[in-house]
């Protein structure tokens, strides 16, 4: 919040906009996804964001009404990740004369999709799991804050990065971009991806040792690490292309003749 109030003092003598006007229109953009449906998404949800900026523009009901209209036409995309969308469209439609601005709606709709393209996997898909998996890990350890934990490590970097977004996009009008490139998000969700593959792995080992189930304790020390190697082998097999199915016959196959052999 600090650094929003110091981006509107860097723009005051340029821009209408206030501290409180973009603090507004940020939590406002929190609720995107409020009135979601399903002919235009979260159409409403981005035109009440920008409330504050047309109030604040001023220009009439015509100008206000030109403003919202072209905002409430369709719009998707990762909702934490429309921060630096919304803070671009609130400095290019600032800094439009007489209310027609067609390079926001231009830039809005050019980047929603790929910035739902690259927040599903990262949010839904690299960072939800890592969350969770850390909280499983601290409850088997016997501590009651494990769920704490787990939405507390979620939202802080959700929030940072709606924050940032939004920052990023009011700098120059066109930082939505920018910000996409700059966050490399794809990267780091593979990164996640295998931190939470060895976290699970681990407690899969952990699980194994000391839970008193019938031919668990058989596997021993070093079986549960064999297993722990194995998952991450079996992982770094399929990142390469090999088929989950040959993985699984494969597996099968080999355990079958183990068991024999032995």
């Amino acid at each position: 919040m600090l650094e929003i109030s110091k981006l509107s003092e860097k723009y005051k003598e340029s821009s209408a906009m206030r501290t409180i006007d973009l603090l507004k229109i940020f939590l406002r953009s929190l609720f995107i996804e409020s009135s979601f449906n399903f002919s235009h998404m979260q159409n409403i949800g981005f035109a009440y964001a920008l409330i504050p900026l047309v109030k604040r523009l001023g220009g009439g009901r015509k100008r206000t009404a030109r403003i919202l209209e072209r905002h409430v036409q369709l719009f998707n995309s990762h909702p934490y990740m429309t921060g630096a969308i919304i803070g671009s469209v609130v400095k290019l439609e600032e800094e439009c004369p007489g209310g027609d601005c067609p390079e926001a709606v231009t830039l809005k709709k050019s980047i929603m999709s790929p910035y739902a393209a690259i927040g599903d996997p990262f949010f839904w898909g690299a960072l939800r799991p890592l969350s969770l998996i850390v909280g499983v890990i601290i409850a088997v350890k016997g501590f009651i804050v494990a769920p704490i934990v787990s939405i507390v490590i979620y939202n802080a970097i959700h929030l940072w990065v709606r924050i940032k977004g939004f920052i990023e996009g009011y700098r120059n009008g066109r930082g939505a971009i920018e910000f996409l490139k700059t966050m490399n998000l794809p990267d780091m969700s593979r990164k996640i991806r295998w931190a939470s593959l060895f976290l699970l792995a681990l407690l899969t080992v952990t699980l194994m040792i000391i839970l008193p189930f019938p031919g668990v304790k058989s596997f021993g020390f070093w079986g549960s690490i064999l297993v722990l190697v194995a998952i991450l082998l079996f992982s770094w097999l399929m990142e390469k292309g090999l088929s989950p199915f040959v993985l699984l016959y494969g597996s099968t196959v080999v355990i079958m003749v183990a068991v024999i052999i032995i």
